[in-house]
């Protein structure tokens, strides 16, 4: 039987670190829903695109301008034939990823594209905010991450070479934006494990995932 597994929490939570880890051990894909908002974003931004124009984020996400590739180690953003990976990473792109988020014709542009990445005759592991709820709410295994926000901020701060206070600024806007959303708000889905990963490491925060996988 192929399953889905989802992971979701917000930003910073150990999501990538503990799902990535968590594919490479399954050997199966793994997809970042989360990079399909962020690519957008950066791409909208690139583009000057108004972000209260909703009818023009919508054609942008169906643009073949534009596309998201799963590989072993990330989710890839290609953008006119680029690699824009590593350039989706970074916080202020975070904040307008949560913002059109909020978009309903945005969501469902994107979340065809999100359901694709589950294959027949392979495992999937997926990570986001809304992986457990919208995107495959009938994934057999739901997991739900969790960090005190000081220590969110400490690590995304830690991967950015940036203030560890702004970070915590712009990742408490993100955390309100992202669980007040009419659509699709960040919750912990139905019947997931909830861990809290402030003081876990990666093997600590990953055993719980490997009883649950095992079971």
């Amino acid at each position: 039987m192929n399953i889905v597994i989802t992971i979701d929490g917000p930003a910073a939570s150990g999501k990538s670190t503990v799902s990535r880890e968590l594919a490479r051990r399954l050997g199966c894909p793994w997809v970042s829903t989360g990079a399909f908002y962020r690519g957008l974003a950066y791409i909208a931004l690139q583009m000057g695109l108004d972000f209260s124009d909703v009818d023009s984020l919508g054609r942008l996400a169906r643009s073949p301008i534009w596309s998201v590739e799963m590989t072993a180690e990330n989710t890839k953003v290609l953008f006119q034939g680029e690699d824009v990976s590593d350039k989706i990473a970074h916080d202020d792109v975070g904040s307008f990823a949560s913002r059109i988020s909020s978009y309903p014709v945005v969501r469902a542009a994107l979340l065809e594209g999100q359901r694709r990445c589950f294959k027949p005759g392979l495992h999937l592991v997926a990570e986001g905010r809304d992986c457990g709820t919208v995107v495959f709410p009938e994934a057999a295994v739901k997991i739900y991450l969790t960090a005190s926000s000081q220590n969110r901020a400490a690590r995304r701060a830690q991967e950015q070479g940036s203030s560890e206070e702004q970070i915590l600024k712009s990742q408490e806007v993100r955390d309100q934006q992202d669980s007040a959303r009419k659509v699709a708000p960040l919750q912990i889905p139905d019947q997931a494990l909830v861990v809290d990963t402030t003081n876990l490491s990666l093997d600590q925060a990953y055993s719980p995932g490997t009883q649950v996988c095992s079971g």
